[in-house]
């Protein structure tokens, strides 16, 4: 069984597990696990790392992230989505106040860097537990404010629901650990008419794209190796990273895991770009060591003294 990265485009109705496990009865593997939940209501992209590459997992958690999220004003739930109770409901004359203009300007307030309170419902831990099950038993633990950014947020297609209650499609892009339905809750808060986040679909993890993904509904008429050819290799889903490309020597002493000094593998140039930063030496990132042939063998990083390598990864070939 190969190793790599499945973008697969999932459902409503099914969870991250659920689709995991799923994976791991059809390709008959043991490592398998994916790189951040989608909440069962939601849709969109799930990255899925199969082998090895629960291993590069870490690399892609904290990419940033694609939304398109339908919010629903004048309810709000203790959830903040679609599949909570019910805790409170706007007068009818407060919604019938709001206009699209209103709306759009709260909304694109929340551009850029802010700090943001994440949900009592998720799956954060208190003292080893989950939130979601803290909040279950009756228990709302407040975690203090994280940093997160929101790179890009518009409000379109403003409209009335079957129910009369005014909605909005909301297409977002932000750093990841941004929880979209804490989102909607602030800016229900700010209208003072409250609100939830009624759908949503990811759209973009790190830089796999919803047209990169085979739909979740496929994999059962899929064969072991059609699916296999789906994977995206280690090596081509960390491009985002230097390289160094070792010759057969170097990549056998790499496979054993032996020192490597820089001499033997010197580091890529001064400076390069990673992502859409330029770095410079002197705070190189990870680096992959990469075969003849283009395979992932390691992942390494420069020690204190600039004169050898540290290794974070070995992989078998």
């Amino acid at each position: 069984m190969k190793s790599g990265i499945l973008v697969v485009h999932k459902p409503q109705g099914i969870s991250s597990a659920g689709v995991v496990n799923r994976l791991k009865h059809l390709l008959k593997v043991k490592k398998i696990g994916h790189t951040g939940t989608l909440d069962p209501f939601a849709t969109g992209v799930l990255l899925i790392a199969v082998g090895q590459a629960t291993r590069i997992s870490k690399y892609f958690l904290s990419g940033v992230k694609g939304y398109n999220a339908q919010v629903t004003l004048g309810i709000e739930t203790d959830t903040c989505d679609c599949t909570g109770t019910v805790t409170h409901r706007a007068a009818s004359g407060i919604l019938a106040a709001l206009n699209s203009d209103q709306v759009k300007d709260v909304v694109t307030g929340f551009h850029g860097p802010q700090k943001q309170i994440p949900p009592a419902y998720s799956a954060l831990k208190h003292k080893g537990q989950p939130l979601y099950k803290l909040a279950r038993q009756g228990q709302m633990i407040e975690k203090p404010p994280r940093p997160i950014d929101i790179m890009a947020i518009a409000m379109e297609n403003f409209r009335l629901d079957t129910n009369g209650h005014p909605v909005f499609d909301m297409p977002v892009i932000c750093s990841g650990g941004t929880y979209i339905r804490s989102l909607a809750h602030d800016i229900g808060v700010v209208l003072g008419c409250g609100a939830h986040l009624s759908a949503l679909q990811r759209t973009r993890s790190s830089q796999f794209k919803i047209e990169d993904a085979v739909h979740f509904d496929r994999l059962g008429e899929m064969t072991s190796r059609d699916i296999e050819a789906r994977f995206i290799s280690m090596s081509q889903c960390l491009g985002f990273l230097p390289a160094i490309i070792a010759d057969s020597e170097t990549a056998g002493k790499v496979k054993c895991g032996q020192p490597l000094s820089v001499r033997e593998a010197p580091m890529p140039d001064a400076s390069f770009v990673t992502g859409d930063k330029i770095v410079s030496q002197d705070s190189i990132p990870d680096i992959r060591v990469l075969d003849s042939d283009g395979n992932l063998r390691a992942i390494v990083t420069p020690d204190k003294s600039g004169q050898t390598y540290k290794y974070c990864c070995v992989f078998n070939a």
